[in-house]
């Protein structure tokens, strides 16, 4: 079971990885979506440039190969055991916190409402980050 379970956590990382590079490469498809605006019809909040969405990329990539790492994919000589389930952790941590949000733009405890970032994070952007924390908490539980 949680070595489908650390299949699955990696395949999203490794898919949300790709997604960003093709935004860092100048993709625009989805981008409406992905970031937040202070108000609806407003410009985004912010505007990452390659270099950040790039960094963004290589994150979840690296998450990726931990979440097969915790699930037992990779050999053990490559990365030990216990700093695995300090990353898993620390991944954990920070989809957890990114799924509360900052109490204005992003979360489930988010203010602003009604645009189009607003409706995708809370269909979408936060409920996936709460089930990829709960995943690592999971895998980082495991009986070893």
């Amino acid at each position: 079971m949680l070595r489908g379970l650390a299949t699955i956590e990696a395949a999203v990382l490794f898919l949300l990885s790709a997604l960003h590079v093709y935004w860092a490469l100048g993709g625009r498809r989805g981008l409406s979506a992905a970031l937040p605006q202070r108000a609806p019809g407003g410009p985004a909040s912010f505007s990452p440039g390659p270099p950040l969405t790039f960094a963004v990329a290589t994150v979840l990539a690296l998450g990726g190969m931990v979440s097969l790492g915790l699930g037992g994919w990779l050999q053990p000589q490559l990365v030990p055991d216990a700093w695995l389930r300090v990353l898993g952790a620390a991944g954990a941590a920070a989809f957890g916190a990114r799924a509360v949000g900052d109490f204005r733009l992003v979360g489930f405890f988010k203010k602003v409402r009604g645009t189009p970032f607003a409706r995708w994070d809370t269909a979408l952007h936060s409920p996936l980050c709460a089930l990829l924390s709960l995943g690592w908490l999971l895998l980082v539980a495991r009986q070893g």
